[in-house]
């Protein structure tokens, strides 16, 4: 297991997906994933989740252009936040739709190969999204509501909903960590933060130095997400306990206002990760991702490499101008 870990911050983040990574850089994203063999696949077989594909790596990259250059606005704090996470949602789907595509079985000769289509895969995302809001900002509102009578104060009232959100987040992520088709989606999890630690530490991309590192980061999603709880009791104490048809829009329409104000939180942390009080800070967040990421091997680190790689053909990083980088706002 890596312990090492990079004390500077480079504008690289990247997603976990199907048996692969997304990178993205400042000017280009790229998604690596290993395909099945033809005999992982024959017969319309799908690949064994335990396995995981045993293929050759392919590689797709698009360009990038960040909202945030075309539009002053997208570039003021907390705006910049809702607009980035847009843009990472985007480009997070459409990779995800790449890998599961390249999962699939070949087609029969003189047949066109069935690929998940664009109306799925929006339908997907609307669900997906609408159950979150549900589960993590709904229900944890509801629930509180049904003794709201017996609470001292709002502020009470809005600690006990953040805190039954928080319990509520906690057991999802153990829940999903426990699954066993989403153990190798973790493993790549990891194998993508290292990657990232290894590019920022500045030592040569191979899997045997990437190995090395944690498989925890400062910038990890996970982490973003649990300050998103705790971000949300101080944006939504002030609205008090008003009357459900107001308290339970409040919640949904503050959603991108907690989400602009986490990612300014997280990118302060980036920044200052050497710092012993942002260490410290940052040790419920970081002992999170571990729910969220497992030891890859030296395959799977070699897939998060050629996605890396595909970006750094494009750009350097870590040498962009700061024009280059505006709106680049990225997690790990």
């Amino acid at each position: 297991m890596g312990d090492l870990s990079a004390t500077k911050d480079a504008p690289i983040g990247g997603q976990a997906v199907l048996e692969g990574v997304m990178m993205r850089g400042v000017s280009v994203w790229a998604v690596a994933v290993r395909k099945p063999t033809a005999e992982q696949i024959e017969g319309g077989k799908s690949v064994d989740p335990e396995v995981g594909s045993k293929g050759e790596i392919e590689v797709v990259s698009e360009p990038l252009v960040a909202f945030a250059k075309r539009h002053r606005v997208a570039r003021l704090p907390v705006i910049r936040g809702v607009v980035a996470l847009g843009e990472s949602l985007k480009i997070g789907f459409k990779a995800l739709g790449i890998s599961a595509n390249m999962q699939l079985p070949a087609a029969a000769e003189g047949e066109q190969k069935e690929e998940i289509g664009g109306a799925m895969w929006a339908g997907t995302v609307a669900v997906a999204i609408t159950f979150a809001i549900g589960l993590f900002f709904l229900l944890p509102v509801g629930l509180t509501s049904l003794f709201k009578d017996s609470l001292p104060s709002s502020f009470v009232f809005v600690v006990v909903e953040k805190l039954i959100r928080i319990g509520i987040f906690l057991a999802y992520l153990w829940l999903i960590s426990r699954m066993r088709d989403l153990r190798r989606v973790f493993e790549y999890h990891g194998a993508e933060h290292k990657t990232i630690s290894c590019y920022e530490a500045g030592l040569p991309l191979t899997p045997e130095n990437a190995a090395r590192f944690s498989r925890l980061h400062p910038r990890c999603g996970t982490s973003f997400l649990l300050i998103v709880m705790i971000v949300a009791i101080f944006v939504f104490a002030p609205l008090g306990t008003p009357e459900w048809y107001i308290l339970f829009p409040s919640r949904v329409i503050g959603i991108p206002i907690v989400a602009g104000l986490a990612f300014e939180v997280i990118k302060w942390f980036g920044r200052n990760r050497t710092k012993r009080w942002a260490q410290i800070l940052m040790a419920p967040g970081m002992q999170l991702q571990k729910l969220t990421t497992r030891e890859p091997d030296l395959s799977q680190l070699a897939v998060a490499i050629a996605a890396l790689e595909a970006v750094l053909a494009v750009e350097n990083p870590l040498e962009a101008s700061d024009e280059e980088r505006v709106g680049i706002e990225v997690a790990a």
